[in-house]
């Protein structure tokens, strides 16, 4: 007998959605910083949600040699992107960006579900 699951349910065996989506100018300008800052290509870039800033949790990224156990790896055109299971669920559907405006150029994070966020965009709450 086939059970049926509610509309939008999913079982609890099913993979864990993507985290993250980074742009193509993102990706360019995570590798391009990598290579400035005299880095192996094989470095990964760690996306995490902190404790902190003026919103209550704040955005990190950091490059790392390799990921944890528990981290889901994301592959973009070789860059791998490595994020652990708690930051995963207050990013899950973020889109991270690279844009250059007025007021300078940098990482902006599309997080659908940031309830509000700061000012400068680097933390939120949900």
């Amino acid at each position: 007998m086939e059970t049926q699951l509610p509309s939008g349910s999913t079982p609890e065996f099913a993979p864990p959605a993507q985290a993250v989506s980074l742009t193509p100018k993102a990706v360019e300008m995570i590798k391009h910083t990598r290579q400035q800052e005299g880095l192996d290509e094989t470095d990964g870039m760690r996306v995490a949600v902190m404790g902190g800033g003026c919103s209550g949790f704040q955005y990190a990224l950091d490059f790392d040699k390799q990921p944890r156990e528990t981290d889901q790896v994301l592959d973009y055109d070789g860059l791998r992107v490595f994020v652990d299971p708690v930051s995963a669920r207050y990013l899950r559907g973020t889109v991270i960006d690279y844009v250059l405006g007025m007021q300078g150029a940098g990482f902006k994070f599309n997080n659908p579900n940031a309830k509000s966020t700061c000012g400068c965009g680097s933390s939120f709450s949900t």
